[in-house]
């Protein structure tokens, strides 16, 4: 890991670990929608810096070395505030719980009113960045990527829809609804050129296709 991405990751897992421990941060702004990707042209730009290899190993892998969902403020974890955060009058019991709202899931264009029925993704699942380089990370760097509020790596989805992604890259599955491909590959780019994640050619290939008609 570089020394500039390992002080960037270190700042955020810092951040992370004080909210967890003294849950004082103040919750983002709700905003409707998952933090804007980066352009087009510049998630092009971010591909062609991303370091292509194969996928790495599955070896060793847990969910559970991605701690999630972690207190971002008061009582409310990550899962809660980005409920909150993609949904439209959404009300929270007094344990931050969303009991009532409208979520409109941009993978395949469903509307829900029961916040169960809904699944927080990460777009770069933790499984995909562990064969990607995470394996390396630290707990607390896993973590401050598990619950990363700041890139547009968490978003509220349908819950079938988001079992049926998986661990699954661009080249093995994509949004249904294809009005969303093009956000959702800037997102994909935007996320593994953060953190410094590789690509297999066959992930690559699929991203530059849907990024060439965005």
């Amino acid at each position: 890991m570089s020394g500039v991405y390992a002080r960037r990751l270190a700042v955020v897992a810092a951040s992370a670990a004080f909210a967890a421990t003294t849950g004082l941060l103040t919750a983002p702004t709700a905003q409707a929608a998952m933090p804007t990707p980066v352009s087009a042209s510049t998630a092009r730009t971010y591909l062609s810096e991303l370091t292509v290899a194969a996928e790495g190993s599955s070896t060793g892998y847990s969910r559970d070395k991605f701690p999630h969902w972690i207190t971002q403020s008061g009582t409310c974890n990550t899962r809660e505030v980005v409920l909150e955060r993609d949904g439209t009058n959404v009300t929270q019991d007094s344990s931050c719980a969303a009991v009532s709202g409208t979520w409109y899931s941009e993978y395949d264009g469903a509307t829900w009113t029961a916040a169960s029925d809904l699944d927080i993704d990460h777009m770069v699942p933790l499984a995909e960045a562990w064969r990607s380089g995470a394996s390396s990370w630290t707990t607390a760097e896993r973590q401050a990527y598990a619950n990363d509020l700041t890139r547009p790596q968490l978003i509220a989805v349908t819950d079938n829809v988001n079992q049926a992604k998986g661990d699954k890259d661009p080249a093995q599955w994509m949004p249904s609804r294809t009005a969303y491909q093009c956000t959702y590959v800037r997102a994909w780019v935007h996320v593994k050129h953060y953190y410094d994640l590789t690509v297999d050619p066959a992930e690559k290939s699929a991203l530059q296709s849907v990024l060439n008609n965005c």
